[in-house]
C-alpha cells in the first residue's frame, strides 16, 4: 500500500447522511473475483446517467473531479460489509474521508486497507463541508504524523486517531503487513508449541 504521511489535494463535499455501501458500490460490481475496475462502480447510480457522466454529481464537476479527499455526512458507509466499497474509493483516488461518524464495519475495512478516516465533531465537519463546497477553498492538507488538517486562511484542525491505525497507514501496511511484522515471533511460537506437542 502507498504510505500516507502528508497529503495535499482537493476535497469534495458529499454531505448526505446515512450513505450506505450499496450507494458507494452497487451490487452489480461485486461479481469479480479480483479488485480491478472498481473505480467505475463508485457512486455509479449517481455519477452516471445512461452510462454517461452525470454533470450534476459533485465528482463530475471540474472543481472536484480530481478529489483526493471526501468530506461526508454522518454515518457514512452504513449497510452491508462489502469491502469493495473501500477498494473502489481507493482506486478512484480517494486517500482520506473526513466525517462526524462512520459505520463500524466500513471503518474497520478502511483501516485494514489503508484508507484514512478522520472523525471530527459535527460542528467542525459542517464547517469543513461548507468550506470545500466553494471551488476556491477546496484544497486541504492532511498531515497524519502531526494529526492536523490545514488550508490557506483556515485555522488548523486537530484530529485524533488510534496509534496502531496511524502507524499502519503511515507505513503503508494493511492488516497482513502488520501481522507479518511479527513473523519471527509467530515462527518461534509455532516451533515451541509444536515441540511441546509432537503429536500434532
Amino acid at each position: 500500500m502507498r504510505p500516507f504521511d502528508v497529503e495535499t489535494g482537493i476535497a469534495a463535499p458529499y454531505g448526505a447522511a446515512n450513505v450506505d455501501t450499496d450507494v458507494i458500490m452497487p451490487k452489480q460490481f461485486l461479481k469479480g473475483i479480483d479488485r480491478s475496475g472498481l473505480d467505475k462502480g463508485v457512486f455509479f447510480d449517481q455519477r452516471f446517467l445512461h452510462d454517461q457522466p452525470n454533470p450534476g454529481f459533485i465528482l463530475n464537476q471540474a472543481a472536484w473531479q480530481q478529489a483526493a479527499f471526501l468530506v461526508v455526512g454522518p454515518n457514512f458507509g452504513c449497510g452491508s460489509s462489502r469491502e469493495h466499497a473501500v477498494w473502489g474509493l481507493m482506486q478512484l483516488g480517494i486517500r482520506a474521508i473526513i466525517g462526524s461518524s462512520f459505520a463500524g464495519i466500513f471503518f474497520d475495512n478502511c483501516q485494514r486497507n489503508g484508507l484514512l478516516l478522520i472523525e471530527l465533531p459535527e460542528p467542525e465537519t459542517a464547517a469543513l463541508l461548507a468550506r470545500v463546497s466553494h471551488p476556491q477553498h477546496n484544497r486541504l492538507t492532511i498531515n497524519l504524523g502531526a494529526q492536523r488538517i490545514s488550508a490557506d486562511g483556515m485555522a488548523d484542525i486537530a484530529f485524533e486517531i488510534d496509534g496502531l491505525r496511524k502507524a499502519a497507514i503511515l507505513a503503508g501496511q494493511d492488516a497482513i503487513g502488520v501481522t507479518l511484522q511479527r513473523a519471527a515471533d509467530i515462527a518461534a511460537f509455532e516451533q515451541r508449541y509444536l515441540g511441546e506437542r509432537p503429536w500434532l
